[in-house]
Parts: C-alpha cells; structure tokens; sequence
C-alpha cells in the first residue's frame, strides 16, 4: 500500500463510520501548492467516546497498528493518535477536533477533492491550511511550514479567500508571520 492508497482506505473508512474528518498537514499542502516528499497524512477527526471500538475494528491487526487505549486518550483529551501500516513504515497522525471557533469554521470548509478516478476524499480548504501551518510554525519554528504557505498561496493564487486568513490570523495573534510570508 502506498501513500494514495492509504490516504483512500483511511478516508472510505471514516466516511463508512460516519466520522467527519480533513486531510490537513503536508498531504493537504502538496495537493492545494507545490510538490515535496512525505511519508505520513494528517487527518483532522471529529471523533466520539462510542466510535473508537468501531474506528478501531476497522483497521484490522495483520495489517494495521491502532492503540485503542491511545484513542481513547486522544478523544478525551482532544489530542492525537496514530494508525501505522507497519509494512511499509506509513503513518496516519489522526487529530481529535475540539470545538474551538476555529474547527467549527473548519470543518463548515472542507473541500472534497478527486484523488484518483472515483475517490474523492475531504481535504481543508487551502485557507485553513495555511492557519495551521502558521500556527505550526510559531509552535515549532520549521522552515518546511513556510514553504508549505508559500507554495499553498503562489499556486491558489487568486482564488484565495484573503479575507478569511486575515481574520482567522487576527484571532490566533500570527499576524507577524503572515506578513513575512506575504512579503517573502
């Protein structure tokens, strides 16, 4: 199984389950701006206490690795968890959604994107994408976020929604970071 390949089973399998969810991270970045190397997919979750049995199950163990005790920590304390295809060393880093303003807005964006012929998948819009990785960047400091946003908004262009990011980074106090990217 490959990177695609995983990104479509991961996808089929939430949206089977019924659990919201959006491709975010370095997958979401490649598709919206410019290519570069990745070995794992960040997905965004909107994930309940009496889902992770069945999220779990889902993934079966000759295949996959999925901590169930790790699930459930990460819904209770809105943080993150693993799946692992061990056969090939991919990952998905799965992110427990709190109910922040800033998710809310979120998931109301999700775009459904062709991935291959007859799979389509919910990715961020490319503004939100842009949002996390500026706050990555001031969480963290890698230069690859930078690159992600620039390539994100040279190839979106036009059709970029300005106002909602300059919203959004008033909210999140990035302003400062969004104006070096933009003049960078």
């Amino acid at each position: 199984m490959d990177l695609s390949e995983l990104l479509e089973c991961v996808g089929r399998t939430l949206e089977r389950l019924s659990i919201p969810y959006l491709v975010t991270g370095s997958v979401a970045t490649i598709t919206y701006g410019e290519p570069r190397f990745t070995n794992d997919i960040d997905v965004v979750v909107r994930l309940g206490h009496g889902q992770v049995e069945a999220l779990c199950s889902a993934f079966p163990e000759d295949e996959f690795y999925v901590s169930a005790d790790a699930v459930r920590e990460a819904v209770k304390r809105k943080s993150q968890f693993n799946i692992l295809y061990p056969r090939t060393g991919l990952k998905v880093d799965v992110i427990v959604a709190d109910e922040s303003d800033f998710n809310v807005a979120r998931f109301s964006r999700g775009r459904r994107l062709e991935t291959a012929p007859e799979v389509e998948i919910c990715f961020a819009s490319p503004e939100d994408v842009i949002i996390k990785k500026l706050h990555y960047y001031r969480e963290g400091g890698s230069e690859k976020h930078l690159r992600d946003i620039a390539g994100v908004v040279k190839v979106v262009g036009e059709d970029l929604d300005h106002s909602y990011v300059e919203h959004w980074v008033r909210v999140m106090e990035l302003e400062e970071i969004w104006a070096a990217v933009l003049e960078a």
